[in-house]
């Protein structure tokens, strides 16, 4: 399928997804007439997950079902054969730091060797999600810390059940 101008992705694990996903996902669909929300199924560089895609999937949809032109899908393999796939001419990721900016400067480079017509697009992380990380998140559950403030009530709620001690 052609890519088309308004439609993107919006990928990730999103394991947990943090209202830093979300506010990246939702600064996205003001900007796409449809976003794709692609959940990794199995992620290649983090290892296991611990929630599964499904799980994954309908957290994203809950915390995502005020916007109307959200879609969230499952996806393996390489993400631009994806976006080719289900037409989308942009990745959208949120970068926090530099560190993030190094790893996606690489993905871009790759990515655009495999399809030069599907864009990524950057957007800088709402100073308040700056910080915020789904490995922080969990570990923070571990510990007993508190995330109600970090991702939705039940992804917290699932958080603490599956990894408290």
């Amino acid at each position: 399928m052609a890519p088309d101008n308004r439609v993107a992705l919006c990928p990730g694990t999103f394991d947990p997804v943090t209202y830093g996903h979300l506010d990246v996902i939702a600064r996205a669909s003001a900007m796409y007439d449809k976003v794709i929300v692609a959940v990794v199924n199995l992620p290649w560089r983090k290892g296991g997950t611990v929630f599964s895609t499904e799980e994954r999937i309908g957290f994203v949809r809950n915390a995502t079902s005020d916007l109307p032109n959200i879609e969230v899908e499952p996806f393996r393999g390489l993400l631009v054969a994806f976006a080719l796939e289900r037409g989308a001419m942009a990745i959208v990721k949120g970068l926090r730091a530099i560190s993030d900016f190094e790893y996606e400067l690489e993905m871009n480079q790759l990515n655009r060797r495999q399809a030069p017509d599907v864009e990524s697009v950057y957007l800088m992380a709402s100073a308040k999600y700056s910080f915020l990380s789904s490995s922080g998140v969990k570990e923070l559950a571990t510990f007993g810390g508190d995330i109600t403030d970090l991702v939705p009530h039940e992804v917290a709620g699932a958080l603490q059940e599956r990894l408290g001690r």
